[in-house]
């Protein structure tokens, strides 16, 4: 049965638009052509800026309670289209359908709580008499929105990380652009339509189509772009941040996930959740499990159990209910983690799983003593390949974890409180998850790392933090009697 082709239209200043040229969207799994998209010119972006900024001026003041109104709107659309939503993840992406299932939810969540955060957007007061000679003074500071700002979204969470860049922005009182992976736009495209529906003002939100290459340098570089909110790859952040200028950066570049496992810890859980968290979507999740560490009393039976719960996972169709991993988003990443394994077998390390590669599919691959000189060991994978190691002690676990250019997420099993207060102070990344893998996050925490991980945090009501700036207004009395 051939596959229906979709026409795609771009979403701009409100309106439906197509462009002379369009490009191809792919499934990865077969590889089959699933929609044609237009292809944006650098020019086409740069005018949808222009106008995107004449919008956000030519409204004074964006009231608080139609952001709220328009943003649960959309959280709305989108919870009456769930199975919609997620079928086209999973067409588009590497999810399979039951994850994709659970980002739309997720989706619905993130928008929820931006609404929220809209009316949480607040200043105080400031005792401007707590200086000698200013007791004639009063005042506050309130937030005000920044004006446009460029979301640039990844392919490995198509809609929700479109919904952390857009629901803060607008929640903010902000104009947002928003360019998706070109090998997953059809998630964020949809996200303009749930906005479109739900009355957002034409102008404040547009989603742009095309080759990052060609597109990129006109967003960033735009001087009406106030901000750049991007999630993506640590070497398009540096280009970015070359590029930007005096611009406000918020950054999520990704990161190489350690989790510790002390003999104290409750090995099944801690098997458990580290196999989920190295091989959900594929391994294409920056929070994903990368290396573990495993104190040396219980390194052969976690070793055991945590290979035996990898050869139960189901590898293949992602549209099955059945499926527990499909393929990489596209089949030149799987060639290059089976290039980057075998590598590491050629440098001395063991595979105890997997290793195989189909396609676009790699299978989930266990690996054992990886020199740290690996790329493997010191790169973000970026797929379903996960490094088990032995340590003697939390401090040497701690010290092998640190030891990579990445720190955004860290998971630490232990039943030792002084164990896992030694690890959450000691780690240098954004967040420890004690007892649970480092794939764990809620869509309101602060999120974002250290060192090459990025920079400033996600999580909406941070999100909502970087996307205004605080404005202070100080009253000089005449009278100082009246107060």
């Amino acid at each position: 049965m051939q596959t229906q082709v979709l026409s795609a239209k771009m979403y701009a200043d409100g309106e439906w638009v197509s462009q002379p040229e369009t490009f191809d969207v792919f499934d990865p799994q077969n590889n089959e052509v699933i929609a044609k998209v237009p292809k944006a010119s650098a020019a086409y972006v740069a005018s949808v800026v222009d106008r995107a900024s004449e919008a956000f001026h030519s409204i004074s003041s964006w009231p608080t309670h139609e952001r709220i109104s328009v943003i649960r709107g959309a959280a709305e659309y989108i919870e009456s289209h769930h199975e919609r939503f997620a079928y086209t993840i999973a067409r588009e992406g590497s999810k399979t359908i039951t994850e994709a299932r659970g980002e739309v939810t997720r989706t619905i969540q993130t928008l929820r709580i931006s609404a929220e955060e809209a009316r949480r957007v607040k200043g105080e007061t400031i005792n401007f008499d707590q200086k000698e000679g200013s007791e004639n003074r009063t005042g506050y500071y309130f937030r005000f929105p920044i004006g446009v700002i460029a979301a640039i979204t990844p392919f490995n969470d198509p809609l929700n990380l479109v919904a952390h860049k857009v629901g803060p922005a607008l929640a903010g009182g902000n104009a947002v652009v928003v360019k998706p992976a070109s090998v997953t736009p059809l998630s964020a495209l949809m996200m303009a339509e749930a906005f479109d529906q739900a009355g957002v003002p034409a102008g404040f939100l547009s989603v742009v189509t095309g080759s990052g290459r060609e597109l990129g340098d006109a967003l960033v570089t735009h001087p009406e772009v106030k901000m750049i909110s991007f999630t993506g790859g640590s070497n398009a952040g540096d280009r970015i941040a070359d590029k930007a200028g005096r611009k406000k950066l918020a950054m999520e570049l990704g990161s190489n996930s350690p989790v510790i496992v002390m003999d104290d810890a409750d090995l099944h859980d801690a098997v458990k959740s580290s196999v989920s968290g190295a091989f959900a979507a594929a391994g294409q999740n920056c929070l994903g499990v990368q290396r573990v560490f495993v104190q040396q009393g219980s390194y052969e039976q976690f070793l055991e159990l945590f290979v035996e719960r990898t050869k139960e996972l189901q590898v293949g169709d992602k549209q099955s209910e059945w499926t527990d991993m499909g393929p990489l988003i596209e089949e030149k990443e799987a060639i290059r983690i089976e290039e980057w394994v075998q590598e590491a077998v050629d440098a001395g390390a063991r595979i105890l799983h997997g290793g195989k590669r189909d396609g676009a599919f790699y299978d989930p691959t266990v690996l054992a003593d990886v020199p740290s000189s690996c790329r493997i060991y010191q790169e973000e994978i970026f797929g379903p390949v996960v490094l088990l190691e032995s340590v003697e002690t939390m401090q040497e676990a701690v010290t092998r974890a640190n030891d990579v250019d990445y720190g955004l997420h860290a998971g630490v099993f232990t039943s030792n409180i002084d164990q896992a207060f030694y690890a959450v102070h000691h780690l240098h990344v954004g967040g420890v998850m004690v007892n649970d893998s480092s794939d764990y996050r809620i869509d309101e925490m602060p999120f974002g790392g250290t060192k090459q991980s990025g920079l400033g945090r996600e999580g909406v009501a941070s999100a909502v933090q970087e996307m205004t700036e605080p404005r202070v207004v100080c009253f000089k009395l005449t009278q100082p009697w009246s107060l």
